[in-house]
């Protein structure tokens, strides 16, 4: 792994350091071509959630990335997917994400099921140990960041990872506007 800043995080190399990974990330990832590029850091299992872990770490929400659960519904059966988009974006799930998935209805996989399904902590799912058979969709914004910091399974810690490693996973589809601006929040006066 080549050195990489980003803010104040200690990163060090994730391969010599799985005991900081969830047991589905670290599995998946010492199978993963491109390994050596990844990094883990540790951080405040409370600062975990995106914008609190931004602000504390001094990291930019363009340089996070937010990986969510979907559960797809199409012609009476369920099924799950995963959208990662940046941390200063929100998934266009009701949009993009539900044409690209074939879907009839998509909607957030509720806490519990997330959690049950991926064998990750909530806050800290990360596309890399998904299920097999799930499909990812994943921002092009992220596939071209030259480094992003996600979930690595656990909330103790955070993956640094080349947008494009994420985008070599298997399952993985790259769509141009999957993340869509927040608005702004209003103002008063």
């Amino acid at each position: 792994m080549q050195p990489v800043t980003l803010g104040a995080l200690d990163i060090i190399p994730a391969l010599e350091h799985t005991n900081l990974l969830a047991q589905p990330v670290a599995a998946a990832l010492l199978a993963l071509a491109g390994n050596d590029t990844v990094g883990v850091a540790t951080i405040d299992a409370a600062l975990s959630d995106t914008a609190a872990f931004c602000e504390h770490y001094q990291v930019a929400m363009e340089q996070a990335a937010n990986c969510v659960v979907l559960e797809a519904k199409r012609d009476g059966a369920s099924f799950f997917a995963a959208c990662v988009v940046l941390g200063s974006t929100r998934a266009d799930i009701n949009g993009l994400a539900r044409r690209t998935l074939d879907a009839r209805k998509v909607s957030f996989a509720p806490m519990e099921t997330a959690v049950s399904q991926t064998a990750m902590e909530y806050g800290a799912i990360t596309p890399v140990g998904l299920p097999s058979e799930w499909p990812i969709l994943i921002d092009r914004a992220v596939a071209d960041s030259p480094h992003i910091i996600i979930g690595s399974g656990i909330r103790a810690s955070k993956l640094v990872v080349p947008g494009s490693f994420l985008a070599s996973l298997p399952g993985v589809q790259v769509l141009d506007g999957l993340g869509q601006l927040k608005p702004a929040p209003a103002t008063v006066g």
